[in-house]
């Protein structure tokens, strides 16, 4: 009996190729998987931070007897899906949760803003919109809004509470919402606000 020939033993272009492509298909499907679960990470993300938010509007209403609001959160129309109209309300929101209202990233001395100062939640620095990346805030590093985990300010109105016989806002309290990312070239608005996470 003859021990195989060299030729026999290696491998064919044709096997070669053949392994490649079914390497490069795999990683295709490992990578968009991993983009599905990511962005599925981000929704429930937001999920939870809408609850911890609404938690936190519950507990100021408990003190002060009202939820938090200001002419921007009343005027905000939350089917306006320009994320960069809600800078101001989400802003608002972030000053009173947590008793920063000038956004230098500590509370308010008690006494200033005509109210002792009280915070309702804790923010974590990837929730916090500054000037910069950097997780220190200052003078020159501001807090601008409240982020979702889609680097969008969240929205948050108080129209249909300040106006009740408006059909501009959805619930009579407040509304909170994340746009969960940004529009699709060519989406419908309306298609673009079903996928929206929201509190009504």
């Amino acid at each position: 009996m003859r021990p195989p020939s060299r030729a026999s033993a290696a491998f064919t272009i044709i096997e070669l190729l053949i392994v490649m492509a079914i390497i490069i298909v795999l990683a295709g499907l490992i990578i968009g998987t991993s983009g599905y679960v990511q962005k599925k990470g981000a929704r429930s993300r937001a999920e939870a931070e809408i609850a911890a938010l609404s938690a936190a509007l519950e507990s100021y209403k408990a003190d002060n007897g009202i939820y938090p609001t200001s002419p921007a959160t009343e005027s905000l129309d939350p089917t306006n899906t320009d994320s960069n109209a809600y800078k101001a309300a989400s802003f608002f929101l972030y000053g009173e949760l947590s008793g920063d209202r000038n956004g230098d990233g500590t509370a308010d001395a008690p006494g200033s803003g005509g109210a002792p100062s009280k915070s309702y939640m804790p923010f974590k620095p990837a929730m916090m919109n500054r000037n910069s990346m950097s997780a220190n805030a200052g003078p020159g590093n501001p807090v601008h809004s409240i982020r979702d985990p889609f680097g969008h300010p969240y929205g948050y109105s108080t129209s249909k509470a300040a106006n009740p016989a408006s059909n501009v806002g959805y619930n009579p309290t407040f509304d909170l919402w994340s746009t969960s990312g940004d529009k699709e070239m060519g989406e419908a608005p309306e298609l673009y606000r079903q996928r929206w996470i929201k509190n009504w």
